[in-house]
């Protein structure tokens, strides 16, 4: 037996992490345990709704804790109750299951839809997703993602996963069969670098999976909660999937995912499904003040009008260092570099005091606050400009 020699040691060494220690954040802004402040543009991958510890989720836990943290998923809570219902009012499902992660939601997607092909379509259990999709860390999510670093790990996989091609239509046609009980899609593919399914195909995958009596499942961790100007994406295309999964922003920084589905849907029978801290009050709680505050018409105005300043600002900053496209919808963009030089950007970023993600080599990932301010923006620009005129100048001499 052996002691950790420092606290580093002592957590499984699972990802690449700079030294420092992040110690306090407040909205868009993390401090580390030497008081350098941080303009952050990641917020947890878009998990920071609001920012970094708003005062809607301190207040909502101080009061919830004061009264109880869980009875046991066993009994009911009066805050699973109010949030469920109140997702159920904004939304086109009627059933909600709390989860405390998206994969652990993605999951119960899964397994949703092998329930319902068990008992409306003979067995049929396959789901149909596409190459580039990432919907969580969990063997089964693994599986059902797109994403090439994960093809050689942890073998074998959960099988029952056909790959489709992102907005080709004719690519899902071919893959469908009699064992096929739904197709499952983020709709901004985020982990591939900010790549969005088209509304028009939606529409006619919509069209397609109703005609042939399938499921459509809608991965919305990243996408819903206000993040691409709607409450949920899929209002953007005018549709109504069967199931929904959230994950992300819903519990503007605690563990809280849900998954959602349709009455027709929702065919999980008693012993199913469950988990020891699903649907906690303490959670449920934060998701509440985090609904309240994003569903406001006024709010989700106000971050599409920011995403749009965002979006306009980047295209500025590409054009003038000679970069690419800016993808994506809302306040979740990416930034194409044209050349694999996303991780020295991050990293010349990291010590300039500005957290920035690069989900590919090529491409930067932005998913700020969705109450981000125009001078918070104007500061991020700035910083990544001069980055960027930096590293230009440093391969004109190479």
């Amino acid at each position: 037996m052996t002691n950790a020699i420092n606290p580093y040691d002592a957590l499984m060494n699972i990802t690449a992490r700079p030294s420092t220690v992040f110690v306090k954040g407040d909205g868009a802004y993390l401090w580390d345990d030497n008081g350098k402040r941080y303009l952050d543009f990641m917020q947890g991958w878009a998990v920071n709704c609001l920012g970094h510890s708003p005062p809607e989720i301190l207040e909502a836990l101080t009061v919830q804790a004061k009264l109880l943290l869980t009875p046991s998923p066993a009994f009911y809570n009066g805050p699973s109750l109010k949030l469920a219902k109140a997702l159920t009012d904004r939304s086109c499902f009627d059933r909600v299951f709390f989860t405390n992660s998206g994969a652990e939601a993605n999951e119960g997607a899964i397994k949703l839809a092998r329930k319902y092909g068990a008992l409306h379509r003979h067995g049929a259990y396959e789901i149909i997703t596409f190459d580039g999709g990432f919907h969580g860390r969990t063997l089964a999510t693994m599986s059902a993602s797109g994403k090439k670093a994960f093809e050689p790990l942890f073998e074998p996989k959960v099988s029952g996963f056909p790959k489709a091609k992102i907005n080709d239509l004719e690519s899902v046609k071919r893959l469908i069969t009699a064992k096929t009980i739904a197709v499952m899609l983020e709709p901004i593919q985020g982990e591939a670098g900010v790549w969005p399914f088209t509304d028009q195909f939606l529409r006619d995958l919509r069209a397609l999976t109703m005609e042939q009596g399938l499921l459509l499942i809608f991965d919305e961790i990243q996408t819903g909660m206000g993040r691409t100007g709607k409450l949920f994406h899929y209002e953007h295309a005018e549709i109504e999937p069967d199931i929904m999964t959230l994950g992300k922003g819903i519990g503007g920084g605690v563990p809280l995912a849900a998954l959602l589905a349709t009455e027709k849907a929702a065919c999980f029978e008693h012993g199913d499904q469950g988990g020891t801290f699903n649907g906690n009050p303490l959670m449920c709680a934060a998701g509440l003040a985090v609904l309240n505050e994003v569903g406001k018409p006024e709010f989700l105005k106000s971050a599409t009008e920011t995403g749009l300043f965002l979006e306009s600002e980047l295209q500025k900053l590409s054009a003038r260092h000679g970069l690419g496209e800016v993808r994506g919808r809302g306040l979740l963009l990416a930034l194409d570099l044209k050349l694999p030089i996303g991780a020295a950007i991050v990293a010349e970023a990291f010590e300039a005091g500005l957290l920035l993600n690069s989900p590919q080599a090529d491409a930067l990932r932005f998913m700020p606050a969705l109450n981000v301010t125009r001078e918070e923006i104007a500061e991020m620009i700035d910083g990544l400009d001069a980055i960027l005129t930096k590293a230009g100048a440093a391969r004109r001499v190479a």
